[in-house]
């Protein structure tokens, strides 16, 4: 019975003897007393038949498998169901996350804001005269500059961003 099977699985699958026996990584005359019952393939040669023939031991076995009936409609729009709450769920944390960064980025452009209001630019009384002081204010001033310019344009659309993520009641 399993030499037959080997036999009618490769022919089924295009395959000749010396074809199955590369893929195998035996001679072809292996694969000839299989297929004539003279001998037997061991357990792990045949995993490996079953997996070079893309058929299921048992089927090699001559064992009559019972294949699981399609899916009702029933089944399948459970199923569908499922996975578009899960979406939904997913979508809702997703937009919630974005929210609450959109919320944190308001937050911190407004604690900047402050901090830069109070402490007036100490740097503009710094000595220029020396040129590591010099790098160092200039690179102050160009971040304040570049967040002065940047800001206003963020927090704006971090405010829009807000307003379109809120969950409606």
């Amino acid at each position: 019975m399993l030499s037959e099977n080997i036999k009618a699985v490769r022919k089924s699958k295009g395959l000749s003897q010396q074809e199955l026996s590369v893929k195998l990584n035996v001679v072809r005359q292996t694969v000839s007393k299989w297929e004539q019952g003279l001998s037997v393939p061991d357990s792990e040669m045949l995993i490996s038949i079953s997996e070079a023939l893309e058929t299921p031991v048992s089927t090699l076995l001559g064992e009559n498998v019972i294949e699981p009936g399609a899916d009702s409609l029933k089944a399948i729009s459970a199923k569908l169901e499922v996975i578009n709450l899960q979406l939904a769920r997913k979508k809702t944390t997703r937009k919630r996350i974005l929210h609450w960064m959109l919320i944190s980025l308001c937050a911190v452009i407004a604690a900047i804001f402050a901090i830069l209001l109070t402490s007036e630019s100490p740097y503009l009384g710094w000595d220029y005269g020396d040129p590591e002081t010099a790098v160092l204010g200039v690179a102050f001033h160009s971040l304040e500059w570049l967040f002065v310019r940047a800001a206003p344009i963020t927090f704006i659309g971090a405010i829009i961003g807000i307003f379109l993520t809120r969950e409606k009641s």
